[in-house]
């Protein structure tokens, strides 16, 4: 165990309800596995949050900082130290009119991102449509420019606040950010140590335009449908799996053409509905993800000498 007896009194005292000492991750997670966090804390604010972090650093505490979980696979071993959620109050959202085409929506790290896309239906907003039905956070969507084909967070982005390590708030523009696939490369200044020296997101300004308020309702409609009617959303899942290789067929088919739609490891599933999709059955561990995606690689590798990389990012 990495706390000890009075860091654990002192958590409590500083954060009260708000800090959970061996929190089952599945509890977490949209797969619903994971083992437990040493302490889990959902901070009411940025204070808040600057106070855990500056509670760590002097305690020489291991952290990880999560949004919703939607795109996280816990191991069955837990995780160490602090596990930081910023879910619970960091989700306002407000709009600001940047002139007659242009109006700039500001989301804290925090907010659901289908409470983004609702924000911009209800307003006749265009721009953010390729994000309905995409599950997480604001933060977690800018951290792994979440998209789909018809689109990507990188897209209507303007600028980022974030959090350093050394408590200080920065504020930089999308133009000084690297976005890749599913994922953003920090600028070489902030991108010297490891994951958890890395910025931390607060908040994101994105721009969106103007547009006939029925015609953006129905193309969400149809993006929406056709989600429903490709993936499978009614069972645990992380969403896709694996990263698309970067020429070829998709991860998805690669899988199918494999032979192994509807493989079964314990209570894993690579799904019969989309293959790009690993979904817990019911009762899957952690174990039974990870020896299930081995057993996809192995196979993707042996009959097209391709590699899949996990999209899912793997932590514990």
């Amino acid at each position: 165990m990495t706390l000890t007896t009075l860091q654990i009194k002192r958590l409590t005292k500083a954060h009260g309800r708000r800090v959970k000492f061996n929190e089952p991750m599945q509890r977490h997670t949209s797969l619903r596995v994971g083992g437990e966090a040493e302490a889990f804390v959902a901070p009411a604010d940025v204070r808040e949050l600057m106070q855990l972090l500056a509670f760590c650093r002097d305690n020489a505490l291991p952290y990880l900082v999560i949004g919703a979980g939607t795109n996280l696979l816990v191991k069955d071993e837990g995780i160490k130290g602090l596990v930081i959620a910023m879910t619970k109050a960091m989700g306002a959202m407000e709009t600001h009119k940047i002139n007659s085409d242009e109006i700039q929506v500001n989301a804290m790290a925090g907010a659901n991102l289908a409470g983004l896309c609702r924000l911009a239906l209800a307003a006749g907003l265009a721009g953010a449509n390729f994000a309905v039905g995409i599950p997480g956070t604001v933060g977690g969507a800018i951290r792994m420019n979440a998209g789909t084909a018809a689109g990507a967070m990188v897209d209507i982005l303007t600028e980022v606040t974030v959090l350093l390590t050394d408590g200080t708030i920065r504020k930089i523009a999308a133009k000084d950010l690297c976005f890749c696939y599913r994922n953003l490369l920090w600028p070489m200044e902030f991108n010297q140590g490891p994951p958890s020296s890395q910025p931390i997101i607060l908040d994101g300004r994105f721009r969106l335009y103007p547009d006939d308020p029925a015609a953006i309702k129905a193309e969400a409609k149809v993006l929406l449908t056709e989600r429903k009617r490709k993936q499978p959303l009614n069972q645990p899942s992380a969403g896709c799996f694996f990263q698309n290789p970067p020429a070829g067929m998709p991860a998805g088919m690669l899988i199918e053409k494999a032979g192994l739609k509807g493989r079964q490891q314990g209570g894993a599933q690579v799904s019969p509905k989309h293959a790009n999709f690993i979904v817990n059955t019911g009762k899957a561990s952690a174990a039974d993800i990870l020896k299930l995606m081995e057993i996809v690689q192995e196979a993707v590798w042996k009959e097209f000498n391709i590699r899949l990389e996990p999209e899912v990012k793997i932590v514990g």
